[in-house]
């Protein structure tokens, strides 16, 4: 299959150069031999709002981007991952509007969870929505039908707006399963070797549940998906922000997950100056893991970090982030904030502003992720050592907006040049060329205020040492004559 044990960059396809063909160019100009895993491009196709992740469809690419060609071109040198919303669409899909001209008169209408097909009055029970797991007031929009007047009550899990522009998908449907279809017959079409399924905790909606990772429905559908991904040799990489133990479940079922705990545990032993909390999680998670300290959303706390941290603690940890510039997503639904009302769902900043700028606690943050067992991914923002977009969030009002500047080609040339850029760039490198991560880990004993890692195959070995009280971190590694090497991150 096609993952690779390498380092993989995200962006959006327009922050690095302005469009597919400038990334493309970047990527070939300068890191032609940096992201051996992959190009994961956030979602590149038309979309209506949500920076990309409101898609109309996933059969064109967004023209101001460029084509379906350009992420070819890519994806000759890199394997490209992308996005699929898989709990939802735009209202402006043609799906959607010909739904709003038509009702149920559309070919599309099964397409969408009307509320009859909940409540069989088709009017909402607030004692049901109380159990939710919400992400907005409401779970659905109420939209007026063109050719009747009539108002139709629909399921809208996410979005800013009301009514809302993320329509969710009934994935039940036939309809729903032969645009699946349709969508990866397509990505496999244009070389896409990786999809990750964005949302999909959210995608089954039973009435008594929190509509959130129900089981064991969530599994029946995700077996569905891996099937027809494997069909055609994509792999599948299941996006679920949730208790940590929902996690592991999928783990033991063979799934990819993502690390959303690594980037916190990482960033409270740089600023509590203690590994054990990092040092035990290391020591117990699964490995088949793809890893992240930073990405377009933020930082994960809550549901993430649930039962795994003092949430008074994890209040003064929040309260120095934000002392740093950072902002914060807050839970919205009471049951779902912690006992004492601590409510933060993601910690927004730059990882690189997070820890104040100090060049040696990023590269320790970095050798960290990169010595964790699992496919390291880099936000682009991360690897050019970017900065809190403080002007971007008061430009657009989006608190997200901290972590998504988009870089012309000069400040790219610029970035290159700064002394911590290429200390990345020299460490990725190494995690990508030394055989030994492909062996087998081990979290060294050590004391507090240090992280001890080792990875060893065959006649090749390497160690991290990072002394937390100064950030300075060492590698130490067997070289081809069997010499030991040391190399200061």
């Amino acid at each position: 299959m096609a993952v690779k044990n390498q380092v993989q960059l995200i962006t959006y396809p327009d922050s690095m150069g302005g469009d597919l063909k400038a990334l493309n160019d970047v990527l070939l100009k300068h890191f032609a031999d940096v992201f051996k895993g992959g190009i994961h491009i956030l979602p590149p196709f038309p979309s209506s709002g949500d920076r990309g992740f409101a898609p109309l469809t996933y059969l064109e690419i967004e023209p101001s981007f460029g084509t379906w060609d350009d992420i070819r071109a890519i994806g000759e040198k890199f394997d490209v991952l992308v996005d699929l919303m898989v709990n939802h669409i735009s209202r402006q899909s043609e799906y959607f509007q010909d739904f709003l001209q038509k009702g149920r008169k559309s070919e599309y209408a099964d397409l969408f969870l009307t509320l009859d097909k909940l409540w069989e009055s088709g009017e909402p029970v607030q004692e049901d929505i109380a159990k939710m797991f919400l992400r907005r007031p409401l779970p659905y929009s109420t939209y007026t039908i063109a050719e009747t007047g009539e108002e139709e009550k629909v399921w809208t899990t996410f979005g800013k707006t009301d009514p809302s522009e993320q329509i969710d998908l009934d994935i039940k449907s036939q309809l729903f399963k032969q645009l699946m279809i349709d969508f990866f017959m397509n990505f496999k079409r244009q070389n896409v070797k990786i999809v990750r399924l964005d949302a999909v905790g959210y995608v089954i909606k039973k009435l008594g549940t929190s509509c959130f990772f129900v089981e064991p429905d969530i599994y029946e559908f995700l077996d569905w998906m891996m099937e027809l991904a494997n069909s055609l040799d994509i792999d599948l990489l299941p996006e679920v922000h949730a208790h940590y133990t929902t996690q592991y479940k999928l783990a033991e079922r063979g799934y990819w997950i993502y690390d959303f705990i690594l980037p916190y545990r990482v960033l409270d032993a740089l600023m509590n100056k203690s590994s054990h909390e990092l040092c035990h999680y290391l020591r117990t998670r699964p490995q088949k893991q793809f890893t992240m300290l930073d990405c377009h959303d933020g930082i994960p706390v809550k549901p993430d970090m649930d039962d795994l941290i003092d949430t008074q603690e994890a209040r003064k940890l929040v309260d120095v982030c934000l002392e740093r510039g950072s902002n914060l997503s807050l839970i919205l639904s009471d049951e779902h904030k912690a006992d004492d009302g601590f409510d933060v769902h993601q910690i927004r900043c730059s990882f690189y502003s997070v820890l104040n700028g100090e060049d040696d606690a990023y590269l320790a943050a970095r050798a960290i992720q990169f010595f964790a067992p699992g496919v390291p991914q880099v936000y682009y923002v991360g690897l050019l050592a970017g900065e809190n977009d403080l002007e971007g969030v008061k430009k657009s009002g989006e608190g997200r907006e901290i972590n998504r500047h988009n870089f012309s080609l000069e400040e790219i040339e610029q970035s290159l040049k700064k002394e911590v850029v290429q200390r990345l760039l020299k460490l990725i490198r190494f995690r990508n060329e030394y055989e030994a991560f492909n062996g087998e880990f081990t979290v060294m004993d050590s004391s507090k205020d240090e992280v001890r890692l080792a990875w060893k195959k065959d006649n090749k070995a390497c160690s991290l040492f990072i002394n937390l009280i100064t950030n300075k971190s060492v590698i130490e590694y067997l070289d081809l004559d069997g010499k030991t090497v040391q190399y200061a991150v």
